[in-house]
């Protein structure tokens, strides 16, 4: 996922006996010709490979598969919900989401603090203009909860109004 939260589709080919990254790129909409342009890249004419070793996602579809087996490969799809079958590449994608995310900045929700730390809200607002209640169940007639979005609508803060 990108800092503007688009999600991004990876492809890896790795070499299983050396455990060398041969070819990796990066999309935001992967396509059967997509993956298959990825391939011809990765397989080249340098060296031969005697088979391609993938997950059961719907971008393998029998078409692609058929081209893989054009190009001099035999195809061998690892078990459903098997992340172990593959673990060399489940173990790099590990560690890519990993170098990757440890530099992602992450967003501190005040707006919706622990319930630990009491009822209401532990720093309101300087700048509010509705006081606050003296119920935290229950709000006055004249006050509507706005729900404000944050990195894109995947968290809300949520502050007080007046009708």
């Amino acid at each position: 996922m990108t800092s503007t939260f688009r999600v991004l589709y990876v492809l890896v080919v790795i070499e299983h006996h050396s455990r060398r990254l041969i070819h990796f790129n990066v999309t935001a909409h992967p396509t059967a010709q997509w993956t298959r342009q990825q391939l011809r890249e990765a397989v080249g004419c340098e060296e031969r490979y005697a088979y391609l070793l993938h997950d059961r996602d719907s971008i393998f579809s029998a078409e692609l598969d058929a081209s893989i087996q054009r190009l001099g490969l035999r195809v061998l799809k690892s078990p459903p919900r098997s992340p172990k079958a593959n673990s060399i590449c489940e173990r790099v994608l590990g560690t890519l989401r990993r170098e990757c995310l440890d530099w992602l900045i992450a967003h501190y929700n005040r707006g919706r603090p622990h319930s630990a730390l009491g009822p209401g809200v532990p720093d309101p607002p300087a700048n509010s203009t509705v006081p606050l209640s003296k119920s935290r169940h229950r709000l006055d007639d004249f006050r509507l909860v706005q729900a404000n979005p944050i990195l894109a609508g995947l968290h809300h803060e949520y502050s007080l109004a007046r009708v």
